[in-house]
């Protein structure tokens, strides 16, 4: 069951769920449509939603505006974050977040349960992904068949996972070419991967763009990022 905290943030209701090792925190931005709505979890990068609020909440605002509610979900454990505040090079948190994918996935199943047993659920859900938050959307969606569409932002999926996968709901894909922290190749892999089991998978290259281009608070294609991931989630998401 979601359990609301005590006190209510002006645009975010803070929740927690159970995710069997340790609660998962998440924030609802709800949609001002009433009745039975579709919902996206939307899963943070390496440095959680706290880096850069604001680019995220470009992305739960847009699908609010669709009639679909946003949950935010800290994925991370307490464990994971005193873990991460010892590991000071980029080689050992990439080994430990290997380690790790499991569980996340686990856990936001956790949180997906939750979403849906709520009596405003239409019963249709989505995972949104940003970076190492897009390798956990991925792992999640190949491994719960109840997520109806997955949009990842320069991600792709965990190594050791992609071997076992066998399905994976309707995708998007959007990276950036020139980027250096996960490499195009990546992102052109999963779209592959997920056209292999049958899935309609699409990716979106953005010429010259960098890790994380769509946090650009000016740049065109920070709203062109937000309108394609909203209208996919849109059209995948209405009750069929």
């Amino acid at each position: 069951m979601l359990a609301a905290s005590p006190t209510l943030a002006a645009t975010a209701e803070p929740l927690t769920v159970d995710g069997g090792d340790g609660r998962v925190t998440l924030n609802r931005f709800a949609s001002g449509r009433t009745g039975k709505r579709p919902a996206v979890l939307v899963l943070h990068g390496s440095r959680g939603f706290d880096l850069r609020p604001q680019a995220y909440e470009r992305y739960a605002n847009a699908l609010t505006a669709d009639g679909i509610d946003a949950y935010f979900v800290r994925y991370y454990t307490q464990a994971d974050e005193q873990a991460f505040e010892t590991m000071h090079t980029r080689e050992r948190r990439e080994a430990y977040e290997t380690g790790r994918f499991d569980a996340w996935a686990a856990r936001v199943s956790s949180a997906l349960s939750a979403v849906l047993a709520g009596a405003d659920s239409s019963g249709r859900i989505g995972l949104l992904g940003f970076s190492l938050g897009g390798y956990v959307a991925a792992a999640a969606a190949a491994r719960d068949e109840r997520v109806s569409a997955l949009a990842v932002l320069y991600g792709g999926m965990p190594d050791k996972i992609a071997p076992q996968v066998k399905h994976l709901p309707p995708m998007i894909e959007l990276h950036g070419e020139a980027d250096r922290n996960v490499p195009l190749a990546s992102g052109e892999a999963l779209v592959r991967l997920g056209k292999s089991v049958g899935a309609a998978a699409e990716i979106i290259r953005y010429p010259g763009k960098a890790h994380g281009f769509d946090f650009a608070d000016n740049d065109p294609m920070t709203a062109d990022a937000v309108s394609r991931v909203a209208g996919f989630f849109q059209a995948r998401l209405s009750a069929a």
